[in-house]
């Protein structure tokens, strides 16, 4: 990137009037030079996302939902999200439309939480730039997109990549009315923002909180005080629906683990450093810079949601993904501060620091860029699975699925099934409404299973599961038990593949009609 070390050595103070007072180093860049602050991240970000993007043709479990809902009529999709998912609701149509226009496919699956990753990562490069200076912004784009739990989910089939870009966005337009920008279209587009990521998973609007604090921070004015009052709760009024809606399904979501202390440690740390980060500018330099944006948008949602996690389990890393672009921004003030003391003593070679950090970056978090686009760093593998079983089915075979949910196998790969009797599966997925499908009672599965020969079961390996409790399961388990020997097992990838096989001395019962 020959580009590179004028464009880091670059910290033109602002020459435009901005309605509050920023921090020395500030910049407005203009013309070619504020293109490459955020095109270079965004490329960057891409060209993360592309490599290994297939993930050796893997998809898991959560993936495999996506795939599974977004294939079918959008009057279907319509139904399911009535019983369940509604949550994802705004994603799985958004699929189903890139579905019908680019085909089903692992690319058309993923492409789009790369794009919008590095949609995210341009944002917060300009965010940086025009607090603080095109460096902050080039290394704060950088990293964003270097961060290991952004390289799990920017090749993720779900929707938090795209949260993180509207979370990005939002706060550039935010920051972009604090320095005098404050227009009509401004708005429209921050609410439209923040009422897409909410509609995308509602627990985004938690930057809200984040917003807040740095307009108390920065102490803006009745009027913008005054048009962001109205546009957030309108934002939040639109989303209220899925939320009330949403609560309704709230099983979904009961397998997330109580909050315990060790998962505050996190939240906690950042609390402090976001606290002390704030009282070091002091009162009286209550200026909009880099902390006051990135201070509250790395700590506050996640802070906020490890409190409602008191009331009902909620937290996951991912549900507040979009945080980290605070980290971002704190990382690259942070490095610029260091360039700025080593340029300080030896000034040729300051501009080759930021390069020289990118590279050393690069290759210290390589490993985990490897592990990341591993089949092996999801939970399990829908279609190695499936493989498996296309391998081992034989004439005249059944399948059962243990947990239902292990269904997913067959909704991503039919043909993989074909020929095979599901014994259990009263009403299709599809038919139901739902992910998983209905079932039939535990006495009718348990007379299903006693007049069949063989019996592929389709399960988790120990370490991917979780405890048997249903009533159905228990059943499937016993009989196979007692009634069938296993005559192969094979597991690969977090998915299991059993062949029971009930001993010749034992008549299988003629089957009722």
């Amino acid at each position: 990137m020959p580009f590179v070390p004028s464009l880091i050595s670059s910290s033109h103070p602002s020459t435009s009037a901005s309605a509050l007072r920023l921090p020395q180093g500030s910049s407005q860049t203009p013309g070619p030079l504020s293109s490459l602050v955020w095109l270079v991240p965004a490329v960057w970000t891409t060209a993360l996302g592309l490599w290994g993007l297939t993930r050796r043709n893997s998809m898991w479990r959560d993936e495999a939902a996506t795939w599974q809902v977004a294939r079918r009529p959008a009057d279907e999709i319509w139904h399911m999200v009535g019983n369940v998912d509604v949550v994802h609701a705004a994603y799985y149509l958004l699929m189903h439309a890139l579905f019908e226009c680019f085909g089903a496919g692992i690319t058309t699956l993923r492409l789009p939480s790369v794009l919008a990753t590095a949609l995210a990562a341009a944002s917060i490069a300009v965010v940086g730039s025009r607090l603080s200076g095109a460096r902050v912004g080039l290394t704060a784009g950088m990293a964003f997109g270097l961060l290991p739990a952004v390289q799990f989910y920017l090749q993720e089939g779900r929707p938090y990549a795209l949260v993180a870009a509207c979370a990005g966005g939002s706060t550039l337009l935010l920051v972009n009315v604090l320095m005098g920008r404050d227009r009509p279209v401004t708005w429209i587009a921050y609410g439209g923002s923040v009422l897409l990521g909410g509609l995308l998973n509602w627990l985004s609007l938690l930057i809200l909180s984040a917003h807040l604090v740095t307009l108390l921070w920065v102490r803006a004015g009745q009027r913008v005080w005054r048009k962001w009052v109205v546009v957030a709760a309108l934002a939040a009024l639109c989303v209220l629906p899925l939320i009330l809606f949403s609560r309704g399904q709230s099983a979904q979501v009961s397998w997330i683990p109580p909050l315990t202390w060790h998962m505050l440690i996190g939240p906690g740390v950042l609390l402090a450093i976001g606290g002390a980060g704030l009282l070091v500018e002091g009162p009286h330099r209550r200026q909009l810079s880099v902390s006051a944006v990135g201070m509250p948008l790395l700590a506050l949602p996640q802070l906020i949601l490890a409190g409602l996690s008191l009331v009902q389990p909620l937290f996951l890393d991912r549900y507040v993904l979009f945080s980290l672009l605070g980290l971002a921004l704190l990382i690259g003030s942070a490095v610029d501060r260091g360039i700025r003391v080593v340029g300080h003593r030896h000034p040729r070679t300051a501009p080759w620091i930021l390069p020289l950090v990118i590279l050393v970056a690069t290759m210290a978090l390589l490993p985990q860029l490897l592990a990341k686009r591993s089949p092996a760093s999801r939970v399990d593998d829908v279609l190695a699975i499936a493989s498996v079983v296309q391998t081992v089915k034989k004439p005249g075979d059944a399948v059962l699925f243990l947990p239902a949910a292990r269904r997913d196998t067959e909704s991503v790969s039919p043909a993989a099934f074909s020929g095979l009797r599901d014994l259990a599966l009263a009403v299709s997925p599809q038919a139901s409404g739902t992910l998983k499908g209905i079932e039939a009672s535990p006495e009718q599965i348990r007379a299903s299973m006693l007049a069949q020969r063989r019996i592929l079961l389709v399960t988790d390996t120990p370490e991917a599961g979780r405890p048997v409790t249903a009533r159905r399961d228990k059943v499937k388990l016993r009989v196979l038990g007692t009634d069938f020997v296993v005559v192969s097992d094979k597991q690969v990838r977090g998915r299991r593949v059993t062949v029971y096989e009930r001993p010749a001395r034992q008549a299988v019962p003629r089957a009722r009609r």
